[in-house]
């Protein structure tokens, strides 16, 4: 499920995958009002826990699932974007940079030092440094032993993301996702290309108007304005003096932004406040009142890209989403103050079933990008899974590989081994039987030496002629 918690409204949007178009198929959408909600940031917790339980139950029963786990969108204006750079050492004994070394840098680089009251909800790498080396935006593959990357680090108030959670606990939902609205919007309703080559969206809500940056589609600029169609609201009701009901309503329904493109200028009226006499005005005057504070948000938007030097790169424009935006002449207005293309961005990659038609507009654009974006990274847990299994089958099977080889190379040396012992015991057999031969040839050679060698002592021939005589004169 994906929740919405707006200054204006709270939106829950249940979806399912269309898999036969890569689409979300809509089944269930709920909004509910929230005045609890000042700029993007809670400041009363039983208003938006109220406004949330009625948006959510209104979502459950239109599809009839009872559906608890939710991606959850955040802005205000603590939101803040920073570049910080993060080195990490290669453990790799190939010296070579792998898919595991950029995955253990970015989980260093979210433990980075920051500010006790902040914490990281993104970390956008820029570009990685291989040995101080360019190593652009896919260093896999690069050899080296120091990986670096520079990041822009988004992060949101300690404070802020304590409140959601607890208006989340107390509705009795588990957060599977909490990101920038501003990127839920981004997936919404920009093309890819348009991320290629270089683009701005502003999403102009009721509190505040949220700006992000793709170029080379990679996120290189965020950042939030206080400022949004409420402050348009504030404006009528000062200046014509009516209630703010009357005012948010006379803004929808006859608002024009742009006085240039009006085409005629129809004379309004609305009742007074207490019984006093209707209000008349000329439709041109509530059109210079928004244009002016209009104005005044898109130019604030303008000095923002200007500041942060990445206006130049945004060859494919401005692209203007949220509920704001639909206010006519916004277009033409934004074209003169950025001196860009300009369109509206509707939610894109929808299933024509379901709820398609209801949410198929900017006011929606959040949380069409927030159910898109679980359904995104539901898809990523799914491939990493199948990589990380096709990997361990992989290591096993070269595992059997090598202890096959080594069976192989030990039965090897061990026919080797009892084929010396087979031949050295032949040898040896030999050496035995030419040794015996030589012994026995050695010993008559040597009786026959012994017999005729004259050097044999005396005694030893005396000996011999008694023994012989003794034998003949036993016989007689």
């Amino acid at each position: 499920m994906a929740l919405d918690i707006g200054s204006s409204k709270v939106c829950a949007l249940i979806s399912t995958p269309d898999a036969s178009r890569k689409k979300i198929e809509v089944i269930g959408l709920g909004i509910a009002e929230s005045d609890g909600i000042r700029r993007g940031v809670i400041v009363n917790i039983d208003r938006t826990v109220k406004a949330i339980n009625d948006a959510v139950n209104s979502a459950r029963q239109q599809c009839n699932f009872d559906i608890d786990t939710v991606t959850v969108g955040i802005s205000g204006e603590h939101i803040k974007g920073t570049i910080k750079n993060h080195v990490i050492s290669s453990t790799n004994p190939q010296k070579e940079i792998t898919k595991e070394e950029v995955v253990r840098l970015m989980n260093e680089a979210s433990r980075m030092p920051i500010p006790i009251d902040k914490k990281i909800i993104h970390l956008f790498p820029q570009q990685y440094f291989v040995d101080d080396q360019d190593g652009g935006t896919d260093p896999v593959g690069m050899s080296g032993v120091r990986l670096e990357s520079q990041f822009n680090v988004v992060t949101a108030t300690t404070t802020s993301l304590d409140n959601v959670y607890r208006c989340l606990d107390r509705t009795n939902l588990k957060l599977e996702n909490i990101i920038l609205s501003s990127l839920a919007s981004s997936y919404a309703v920009l093309q890819e290309d348009e991320k290629e080559v270089g683009i701005a969206l502003i999403d102009i809500g009721a509190g505040t108007s949220e700006i992000i940056v793709y170029v080379d589609n990679i996120i290189r600029h965020t950042e939030v304005i206080a400022f949004g169609g409420d402050q348009l609201t504030s404006d009528i009701k000062t200046v014509i003096g009516i209630v703010k009901s009357d005012a948010e309503r006379l803004k929808r329904d006859h608002g024009h932004c742009y006085v240039e493109t009006m085409h005629r200028s129809d004379e309004l009226q609305m009742p007074g406040i207490a019984g006093s006499s209707p209000k008349r005005f000329q439709r041109k005057y509530l059109a210079e009142i928004l244009e002016s504070r209009m104005a005044e948000i898109l130019m604030f938007a303008n000095l923002a890209l200007e500041q942060a030097g990445i206006k130049e790169e945004l060859k494919a424009g401005i692209v203007l989403t949220g509920g704001t935006s639909l206010l006519p002449g916004i277009e033409q207005l934004a074209a003169n103050i950025f001196g860009l293309p300009v369109r509206l961005g509707f939610p894109k990659m929808i299933s024509s079933r379901g709820l398609a038609p209801e949410v198929e507009n900017p006011i929606y654009a959040t949380a069409v990008g927030l159910a898109m974006y679980s359904f995104e990274k539901f898809n990523e847990n799914i491939s990493f899974k199948i990589e990380k299994q096709k990997e361990q089958e992989k290591q096993i099977e070269q595992e059997k590989e090598r202890e096959q080889s080594r069976f192989v190379s030990i039965s090897t040396n061990e026919d080797k081994y009892q084929r010396n012992v087979y031949e050295k015991n032949k040898i040896d057999s030999s050496q035995v039987e030419s040794v015996s031969s030589e012994s026995s040839i050695n010993t008559d050679e040597k009786a026959e030496v012994d017999e005729n060698n004259e050097n044999v002592p005396k005694e030893s021939i005396k000996e011999k002629l008694t023994s012989k005589f003794k034998k003949i004169f036993e016989q007689f």
